[in-house]
């Protein structure tokens, strides 16, 4: 692919994420990535909130993709989902033939390591810009509720730009590997991180259970509602706009049980996060087994083919 980096020419960074376009993390890497007047900057970013979506994709309807205001980049809203955008803005139909260099995916409100890659729609960004071939990062900051505000965010696109520069200039360079795509985990305290480190993707998870409420107000936390008291907006008291009708049962998700992290690997993504550090985990397009598992399923094969065998006689 003749790249604008591979040309010589002004680096091209499509921007995209799962917490909507208008959210404060994309817009003020966004703004950074404008201020410092080195790249050419488009945005593709779902119309609303979409955290939480996966690598899903709209298939049997017509995406909508309407002109957005921001000062500096040529930016469109759609009516789809982070894969969808990600597919979308690097395609050459909605930027008159221009494919980015780059794909960012953020910055999005809430760490996304370990099996929450599975879920987020951040990550899926990236992965489907990976999966066409264009180079692609997703940052997350480890948003914490009564720790965080939305300053972080900004300081955490300030922590990630010399990690973007870096891969623009292997790319120029024609260095940069092709097999995976970074998943990148800014810290809390982004303000006094400790650098960045490589890490593997761990195990590390948020179990979720459910809850019956009276109240379809969003439950869990979002950029809308970045600087309130979460607990402050999901009670039952705050069910004027959507009251329960007849034989109609309402559940929310609520966190079980985080990780211990004395139980997790050395240099896996959420441990080293929550040391303080910018974790950097390259990742592939597929989940991998564990590989110790194999030989049981080997074994299991044969012993269900014995069996197949002498039931059939």
């Amino acid at each position: 692919m003749d790249n604008a980096v591979i040309a010589g020419s002004r680096p091209t960074l499509l921007i995209t994420n799962d917490d909507g376009i208008d959210a404060p993390g994309l817009r003020f890497l966004v703004d950074l990535l404008v201020a410092a007047d080195r790249y050419r900057v488009l945005v593709c970013a779902p119309d609303s909130d979409k955290s939480g979506v996966g690598h899903s994709i709209t298939w049997h309807r017509a995406l909508s993709a309407k002109r957005a205001e921001i000062m500096g980049a040529t930016a469109f809203a759609v009516s789809g989902t982070p894969a969808d955008c990600a597919s979308l803005g690097i395609s050459g139909k909605l930027f008159d033939g221009v494919i980015p260099d780059l794909v960012i995916s953020g910055i999005n409100i809430g760490c996304n390591c370990g099996y929450h890659v599975v879920y987020s729609g951040t990550v899926a960004g990236a992965r489907e810009a990976f999966l066409y071939g264009v180079p692609a990062l997703a940052i997350s900051h480890n948003w914490k509720g009564r720790k965080s505000n939305v300053h972080d965010l900004k300081l955490a696109a300030d922590a990630c730009l010399p990690l973007i520069n870096a891969v623009l200039y292997e790319l120029k360079a024609k260095a940069y590997p092709e097999g995976s795509f970074l998943n990148v985990d800014v810290p809390t305290d982004v303000a006094n991180h400790k650098g960045f480190k490589i890490t593997k993707q761990g195990k590390f998870m948020t179990r979720i259970g459910w809850e019956q409420t009276y109240s379809s107000t969003p439950a869990l936390e979002s950029y809308q509602t970045a600087n309130m008291n979460i607990d402050s907006v999901s009670g039952p008291a705050n069910n004027a706009s959507s009251a329960v009708v007849e034989d109609e049962l309402l559940f929310k998700r609520v966190v079980i049980k985080k990780n211990d992290l004395e139980e997790e690997e050395e240099d896996t993504d959420h441990r080293a996060l929550e040391e303080g550090y910018i974790t950097i985990t390259p990742l592939g397009a597929l989940s991998h087994p564990e590989m110790e598992a194999v030989p049981y399923f080997q074994g299991w094969l044969m012993r269900l083919a014995e069996r197949t065998s002498s039931s059939s006689l």
